[in-house]
């Protein structure tokens, strides 16, 4: 029979734990993740207390050497973790006690669990994020390529779902950049914003040891600390900032997979997705499905939902910690690898499909996609916009009940409508003059979308750098 474990926090406890309440309170199968941070913490924090004669060179040497065999076990799969023992941070300090003794419980002098488990998310969401800024930059290199690749490719614009304007694809792609960097912008505010360190704040009260909180800050790499300690360590904010950038970096994904589904299937045959990306029926030999466009449309909801959970965790608690806190890492941890992963794949995705330009164009041809190029053609001869579109809108219909485009329908049918069309209006119906025609700045003008490639082009690379 195993001998029950003494409690670190069990001195005035004279009764057992319920095995059911013991693991339902675990939370060390999710933040033991942080281990590694965990540890630098802790290096950081015993430096500090050596530095401040708190503890002995030659503890801390002890102490280091523990926590750095600890590390190594870890990284080697090799640590045995234990529900018994609750959490990531208990687990390591009793096998740090187990190799070096008793002077092992010196460590958690002038802390807390409480400054402990939020120093280490801050550091383990630090690496995370710059992780998946990577991954975010790469994404936006593959769009910027893909859009110079297919610079001449015309297709139809939309609004409702319905063909609106023509335009040109590479216009449409460097929307979704322009999406991505501001999710890149977004993520680099977060980082700041969660780069200071709550370590030494204590449980909630800060300590009566003479510490230095702005040593272990620095060995850390944090910009500075956190200026109350009841805030230091009640302070979620920046779980859900990443979970508010996670969430709306994936709704950004899960629209441009809606339109990938769309752009693939028979009915638009606007794209054709690598095979690599794509999966087929069991049953029907012909499909090929957008599965990893799916997915990732699927799993947007959860990551939303993380964000949700978190901010329902949050809304009704009192300072300064409570175990409800405990909920913050499970959905953080899912939603920064569901992030990673659909961003790296997205990158391969994009990089390997195939656009199929005469579709495209066709399609953008096909539904009067520059009906309102005639109504600017009518708006410049000094007819009122609104009597131009009126105009326009008979003209449409002419040719819906005889089946032709408006390019087609001869100049004297026109002018049956309005006097003021002459013969140069066809050359303000072709579609190239119709996108070229939209060159305000940002427009989708051939010109406007090359300065919008070059100055994307500009910004990564200084980011490069």
């Amino acid at each position: 029979m195993k001998s029950r474990q003494k409690r670190m926090w069990g001195g005035r406890f004279t009764g057992d734990t319920d095995a059911l309440v013991q693991t339902f309170g675990a939370s060390v199968e999710v933040d033991r993740r942080m281990a590694l941070e965990d540890i630098d913490g802790s290096i950081a924090h015993a430096s500090m207390l050596m530095a401040q004669g708190i503890l002995t060179e030659e503890e801390h040497t002890s102490i280091r050497a523990g926590l750095e065999s600890i590390r190594k076990d870890i990284l080697a799969g090799e640590f045995a973790w234990d529900v018994e023992f609750e959490d990531v941070h208990m687990n390591i300090e009793h096998e740090l006690t187990k190799r070096i003794g008793p002077l092992g419980g010196k460590l958690h002098t002038a802390r807390s669990r409480n400054d402990q488990v939020a120093t280490d998310l801050r550091l383990w969401l630090r690496g995370a994020g710059r992780q998946i800024g990577v991954e975010l930059r790469t994404v936006r290199v593959t769009l910027v390529d893909l859009a110079e690749a297919h610079m001449g490719v015309i297709m139809p614009g939309y609004t409702h779902l319905q063909v609106a304007q023509p335009i040109l694809l590479s216009h449409h792609l460097m929307a979704y950049y322009a999406m991505f960097c501001r999710d890149a912008d977004r993520l680099s505010q977060t980082l700041a914003r969660m780069n200071y360190s709550p370590l030494g704040a204590g449980a909630l009260a800060g300590t009566g040891f003479n510490i230095d909180r702005h040593a272990t800050a620095d060995q850390l790499e944090f910009e500075g600390v956190i200026l109350n300690s009841m805030d230091a360590v009640s302070d979620r904010d920046f779980v859900l900032d990443f979970l508010s950038f996670c969430s709306i970096t994936m709704i950004h994904l899960s629209r441009l997979s809606e339109e990938l589904i769309l752009w693939s299937s028979q009915e638009f045959g606007f794209v054709t997705l690598p095979d690599s990306h794509t999966t087929g029926s069991s049953i029907m030999p012909q499909k090929k499905n957008p599965d990893m466009c799916e997915l990732i449309r699927g799993k947007t909801g959860r990551v939303c939902g993380s964000l949700m959970a978190l901010l329902m965790t949050m809304k009704g608690l009192p300072l300064t910690y409570n175990k409800d806190m405990q909920e913050d890492k499970e959905g953080v941890f899912d939603a920064a690898d569901t992030v990673q992963t659909s961003l790296r794949i997205y990158s391969s995705m994009l990089a390997g499909i195939e656009v199929h330009a005469d579709r495209m164009r066709a399609a953008a041809g096909a539904a009067f996609s520059n009906a309102t190029d005639l109504a600017d053609y009518l708006a410049r001869k000094g007819l009122p916009f609104r009597e131009a579109h009126d105009v326009v809108g008979r003209l449409v219909a002419i040719c819906l009940k005889e089946g032709v485009p408006l390019e087609s329908l001869p100049v004297g049918r026109m002018q049956e409508v309005s006097a003021l069309i002459e013969s140069d209006v066809m050359d303000c119906l072709d579609l190239d003059a119709v996108v070229n025609a939209r060159n305000s700045f940002g427009g989708t003008a051939a010109n406007e979308v090359e300065r919008q490639i070059g100055l994307a082009r500009e910004e990564l690379k200084v980011e490069a750098h």
